[in-house]
């Protein structure tokens, strides 16, 4: 019998393939949450019949309600009904709302003890210092959805108390890999979205492309794997077939190696301990040429750097890093912002970062907001057409 899920975030991208797993394995789906993805939510619920579904707006709640009406499916919106649903008692909850909005429910799930599928590295990013404290105390569990987290948790099960040297945390390095950074100052969002290797949301396509996304998966892993920023080396690979290693004292390095399909990861998280048959299409060894690894060019791609400055700075500076990017690229996805005034942006917002002493969860939501109000500010209050 398998566990029951709830799907924070069901209908991006993670969701969706979440959903998929659910169904080729035999998941009873508890709730649904979703912004504002009306269609596509209706088919879900009319999918898979969950207790409940929530939606962020309260409007396109209002209009699923109608449409499910006489179904059974209970229909909440705003953000307590989001809240509610990660409030069920789902064993297992799927954390894959997108941005620091995932934040709160995931924090309510792990209140109550739940096994987290993590795929909001946000979460980390911006509270990790108040949430793994919490699900120490409530006796919950994170599982990594990420490929490259779901590697080195892989990776650490053959360890056997041995201490860990290095993590080597590997990239495709996104469609600009090999660019100079002046021959970035022009490129289209239709460019920084076609991702090399894996097909995912429009946010986060765009962070692999400016290698913020690599940064947050460096400060997501220090946190989940309790290791120092010094013991985390980010390594290019193109091929992107490895996934993570991990270097024990011995200088023995353990790899994880797979196609690049985010079902296998996502599988994992959910069946953990066993190892369940799938779909995903076995790995064709005979069919690799070579395996490759480079160090980042870390001139022409900055945000790398900012997010070891902000996690090593501390305090509200990762939530404020992380707000003031998730205002970037929405800005950039919209045309109103220059692919390199990203981390410009991002760069202005983390100079600006006040030191807070051991923040708790209320002061680092308010950093979230403070930060994405003067991000606003900053993208109204000058000329970004020189970049």
């Amino acid at each position: 019998m398998r566990s029951e899920l709830t799907v924070l975030g069901s209908t991006g991208s993670i969701g969706r393939q979440t959903l998929e797993v659910a169904r080729a394995q035999g998941f009873p789906v508890r709730a649904l949450t979703a912004n504002a993805s009306l269609d596509l939510m209706e088919k879900q619920a009319r999918a898979f019949h969950p207790e409940l579904v929530a939606l962020a707006d309260p409007a396109v709640a209002r209009e699923l309600s109608l449409r499910l009406f006489g179904s059974g499916v209970k229909v909440l919106g705003g953000e307590e009904g989001v809240m509610q649903a990660a409030r069920l008692d789902a064993p297992i909850v799927v954390s894959s709302i997108v941005g620091a909005a995932g934040i709160l429910p995931t924090v309510e799930a792990i209140r109550r003890g739940a096994r987290i599928a993590l795929a909001n590295k946000e979460v980390l990013v911006a509270a990790g210092s108040v949430v793994m404290p919490l699900v120490e105390r409530c006796g919950a569990q994170f599982l990594p959805v990420d490929s490259e987290h779901s590697a080195i948790f892989q990776c650490l099960m053959a360890r056997a108390g041995s201490p860990v040297r290095r993590i080597l945390l590997t990239c495709s390095g996104g469609p600009f890999f090999g660019r100079s950074r002046e021959s970035l100052a022009g490129v289209t969002r239709e460019q920084a979205l076609a991702h090399p290797s894996w097909k995912m949301g429009a946010k986060i396509t765009v962070d692999s492309a400016t290698l913020m996304n690599k940064g947050f998966e460096v400060m997501e892993a220090a946190h989940l794997f309790g290791v120092a920023l010094d013991q985390i080396e980010v390594l290019i690979h193109r091929q992107s077939v490895v996934h993570s290693m991990v270097e024990f004292e011995d200088r023995s390095v353990i790899a994880q190696l797979g196609t690049p399909d985010m079902k296998i990861p996502i599988q994992l998280a959910l069946t953990w301990p066993q190892r369940l048959a799938s779909d995903a299409p076995s790995l064709d060894f005979s069919s690799l040429a070579s395996l490759t690894f480079s160090h980042p060019d870390r001139e022409t791609f900055g945000c790398l750097a900012l997010c070891e400055r902000a996690f090593s700075q501390g305090g509200i500076a990762p939530a404020v890093l992380n707000a003031a990017n998730e205002v970037a690229v929405g800005a950039f996805l919209k045309g109103k912002l220059p692919f390199l005034g990203i981390e410009t942006l991002c760069r202005e917002l983390l100079d600006e970062s006040e030191h807070v002493e051991q923040p708790s969860l209320e002061d680092i939501l308010e950093a979230d907001r403070s930060a994405r109000v003067r991000a606003a500010a900053h993208m109204e209050e000058r000329d970004w057409s020189a970049l």
